[in-house]
């Protein structure tokens, strides 16, 4: 068990740190545009003393390389991009942040997903472990990912030569705050959150004047029946014991009330937790979407553009027994919470799985206790602010000491704990 006082925030670490985490809630950026926050991060780690700082890894991505002697090398990951949600905490640190996203768009930002925290606890970590490096060896390989909201952020990483150009980790570690009260981790072991599948569907009809529909081939008609369509997938395709979700987030078609559009478009998003129900599902909607399109006389096939996946995250069930027990230490047992599978999706598992290592992966609580507590007791819990509601914003303590302490603790578990040769 890692010694309890190498793991602990002194006051001013902790005031940085809820300075850095307050900076970057107030100034959030979409996926791939986090420039300001990249820099940011990049000077945590050179002041935290890192031997190696490379920017710009993967786009925006920031690499940390702690260096300590001959030892295994541990990642420590953390996401940093934020969401086109308008922010409606009431916080005196509120985002009122607007960009443009890749497609032209003006929207608000919120870190309405608990990034900014993520990357201050990373940020926290790094400085903990430097700082001790009299009592560990090894390589600590920090990891601060772009655009996990896009779920290209962790394989863009990877081509850019992440596990070429850095020491390659025998573990990957990561964490990922959530509707639990603060103070608490929660955990699981084997698949703990879906795969995701993003679709854009382009519905293709002829377009005519409103009031002569026989001159025309509708895709609004065609869209609406898909959509319709599409929801039969899980209730009579997939089996009932196997987990899955077919949402349609996006349908977008024409111009004006009277003018029958030429296309409709359609955004869709799966989650599976098996690769035989990933396939069936993926499969399913290309059919539906044709086989609509052939039944409306369509004058071409729909255009299917699958643009971003992540895969199946698994919590290795040894690694995370091992990693959770060092934690459970540290906090106490009555601090730690097995929690079912999550339908959200992450893609820190492309790490491990591009080389072939465990990944453990965890949550920890940022609502306030006394209004958590009684909501999950009474079956509440679903009238709390969870991740991407623009009214999720973490309690700042102690649930930034909190995930500093417990992604500290899980790398000391896995680097060597005798000191450095001289």
């Amino acid at each position: 068990m890692p010694n309890d006082a190498l793991v602990k925030l002194s006051a001013d670490l902790r005031d940085d740190l809820a300075g850095l985490y307050k900076d970057l809630h107030r100034n959030p950026e979409l996926s791939l545009q986090e420039v300001r926050t990249a820099r940011i991060l990049a000077q945590c780690l050179r002041d935290a003393g890192a031997d190696e700082v490379v920017e710009q890894v993967g786009g925006t991505g920031v690499v940390g390389v702690l260096r300590n002697g001959d030892g295994p090398v541990v990642m420590l990951r953390a996401d940093f991009d934020a969401l086109p949600v308008e922010e409606k905490t009431g916080l005196e640190y509120a985002s009122t942040v607007r960009a443009t996203d890749r497609d032209g768009h003006e929207m608000p930002v919120m870190h309405a997903c608990g990034h900014d925290m993520h990357a201050a606890c990373l940020a926290g970590a790094a400085h903990l472990l430097a700082q001790a490096r009299d009592s560990w060896r090894g390589t600590v390989l920090v990891v601060f990912q772009p655009a996990e909201e896009l779920a290209i952020g962790a394989r863009g990483m990877v081509e850019d030569g992440l596990f070429d150009r850095f020491p390659k980790p025998r573990i990957v570690l990561g964490q990922h705050v959530g509707p639990l009260p603060a103070g608490f981790i929660g955990y699981g072991t084997g698949p703990v959150m879906a795969a995701s599948d993003s679709v854009n569907i382009v519905l293709h009809g002829r377009g005519a004047h409103g009031s002569r529909p026989e001159a025309a081939i509708d895709p609004v008609l065609m869209a609406a029946n898909v959509v319709t369509r599409l929801q039969g997938i899980v209730a009579r395709e997939v089996p009932a014991a196997q987990p899955a979700v077919v949402t349609v987030g996006r349908l977008q078609a024409g111009t004006k009330e009277n003018i029958i559009p030429e296309t409709a478009e359609l955004g869709v998003n799966i989650r599976t937790y098996s690769p035989q129900v990933r396939d069936l599902v993926r499969a399913a909607v290309e059919r539906i979407a044709r086989a609509e399109s052939q039944a409306s006389a369509a004058p071409s096939e729909p255009t299917i553009d699958w643009f971003a996946s992540a895969p199946m995250l698994i919590s290795d069930p040894d690694a995370t027994r091992t990693t959770l027990a060092a934690i459970g230490d540290h906090f106490g047992p009555e601090r730690i919470l097995p929690i079912p599978v999550v339908n959200a999706s992450e893609d820190v598992g492309v790490f491990g799985e591009v080389l072939g290592v465990p990944t453990v992966f965890w949550f920890w609580g940022g609502l306030d206790p006394a209004v958590a507590g009684p909501a999950f007791r009474e079956g509440r819990e679903d009238e709390l602010p969870s991740n991407h509601s623009p009214f999720f914003a973490p309690l700042l303590e102690p649930t930034l000491s909190t995930g500093v302490e417990a992604l500290t603790v899980a790398a000391l578990t896995w680097l060597d704990d005798r000191p450095a040769a001289d």
